[in-house]
């Protein structure tokens, strides 16, 4: 039984095919509506899976090859995070049998799909790997810098979230560690290369450097719709990161940041001398962004990739705080009234200070002076 998936994704094709083979369906993959048109008539599959949006053309152009032009009867199921009432409507009157909302996960589509065409003769579940696994409606990138992580690195969260929420890519930045961080991202990286990456910076060139590398280099994958970063600890929970490109998706804001800000029903804590600190801080940079932000220095941040050029193309003047650094870049390419609307700074609802963090509080103090450069600097 074969099965025909059309979808401009690489992360979503890769997934969604290794579900398939494992059920024993023969599938073919093609990452555009003009190649999938073009395989759809060699290959005469017995099902397409389509998405809708695709740079070269609509998955509904698709779908009214297979249905009118083509003449032939099949299957046609869609899989796609547009939620428009009037695209949905408008599959139907072309003949599409099924439609899917992205997020959903391989169990429902491999339901949906044996209920239209049936399962093979040598299927065996049994033999079916883990399936709590969720295709994201969006492709997101998510760089995580590491210096020295060796001991702190939790391989086991990055690993399980990577492989149930299929769509997520993370790339694992080592900014020139001198301990065996290297190894251990390579052991991570060993049975997940689809969606776990690697770059490597052969000199420590500070957390600043090492996000804007890994920024730049996801910036090249053009599958990605948002790309982001997190810090190596996870004090950020992986499901707060994945509201805030939740938050991204659903407005038009080019940028959504975590904000570590107290608030009723959330799980946030720091040491007391550190959060002094950080209020101090925080007001010199509110000073200095001439903007109303709580907290620009959170580890937790997405975008649209549209903006990654503008912010990351040129190198930070400082080591640590490239945040406030992106948000002036921001300030003085929009101006102030429209950055402001681009923005969004979202509260987490769990947050907490990592033993082994690698800022000291003589670190701290130095932040003062750092700030003063910024300033001076863009003026």
């Amino acid at each position: 039984m074969k099965i025909l998936t059309i979808d401009d994704q690489q992360l979503i094709l890769l997934s969604v095919e290794r579900r398939l083979s494992e059920l024993g369906y023969t599938v073919k993959t093609a990452n555009s509506g003009q190649k999938g048109i073009e395989l759809f008539d060699s290959f005469e599959p017995d099902l397409v899976l389509v998405d809708i949006n695709m740079p070269d053309m609509s998955g509904l152009e698709v779908v009214k090859h297979i249905k009118s032009v083509s003449g032939k009867i099949v299957p046609v199921l869609v899989m796609s995070g547009n939620t428009q009432e009037n695209i949905i409507m408008d599959g139907f009157t072309l003949g599409i049998d099924d439609y899917m909302k992205k997020p959903v996960s391989l169990d429902e589509m491999a339901a949906r799909i044996k209920r239209l065409i049936g399962a093979p003769v040598i299927s065996d579940d049994s033999q079916v790997s883990n399936n709590a696994r969720m295709l994201q409606k969006n492709c997101v990138g998510v760089v995580i810098p590491c210096y020295n992580e060796e001991e702190r690195l939790l391989s086991t969260e990055f690993k399980d979230f990577a492989h149930k929420n299929l769509g997520y890519h993370l790339c694992f930045v080592n900014d020139g560690s001198t301990d065996k961080t290297l190894e251990v991202l390579e052991k991570l990286k060993k049975g997940s290369e689809s969606n776990i990456s690697i770059y490597n910076c052969e000199q420590n060139g500070g957390k600043a450097e090492a996000v804007r590398q890994g920024m730049l280099h996801l910036a090249k994958d053009e599958q990605l719709d948002y790309i982001g970063f997190l810090d190596a600890d996870l004090s950020t929970d992986f499901r707060d990161f994945d509201d805030l490109v939740e938050t991204l998706d659903q407005s038009n804001f080019k940028i959504v940041s975590g904000s570590r800000m107290s608030r009723m029903g959330a799980d946030i804590t720091k040491e007391s001398a550190r959060k002094i600190i950080s209020m101090t801080i925080n007001l010199i940079i509110r000073t200095i962004l001439r903007m109303p932000f709580n907290d620009t220095q959170c580890g937790a941040k997405v975008m649209d990739r549209s903006v990654v050029p503008l912010l990351f193309d040129k190198p930070f003047i400082t080591k640590w705080l490239f945040d406030v650094e992106m948000f002036i870049r921001m300030r003085k390419h929009y101006g102030k009234t429209e950055a402001k609307k681009l923005i969004c700074e979202q509260p987490l609802k769990r947050w907490i200070h990592a033993d082994g963090s690698k800022l000291s509080m003589k670190d701290s103090v130095k932040i003062v002076g750092q700030l003063a450069k910024i300033a001076f600097v863009y003026r």
